[in-house]
């Protein structure tokens, strides 16, 4: 099971991660914030308001807007590719 076990804030909307199997990049989201959920999050301030939710092991924000470690996991790959 993928888990993200660290997370930054790098700027705008990037994000570095460290997942349990080693793997670790930045990923820029902000083309990923669509939809009701995630448009508050195309707010910097709001954007920057993640945390690393101790039981679901990703990135949640306080409107209850989240992205599975999974999806999290295979962009960091595709990106470093």
């Amino acid at each position: 099971m993928i888990r993200v076990i660290e997370c930054r804030h790098i700027s705008g909307y990037t994000v570095w991660f460290r997942f349990n199997d080693g793997v670790e990049g930045e990923l820029n989201l902000e083309r990923e914030l669509e939809g009701e959920v995630f448009e508050p999050l195309r707010d910097p301030e709001v954007f920057r308001s993640f945390n690393l939710h101790p039981e679901l092991h990703t990135i949640v924000w306080p409107n209850g807007a989240d992205f599975a470690p999974e999806f999290l996991h295979s962009c960091v790959q595709a990106a470093a590719a």
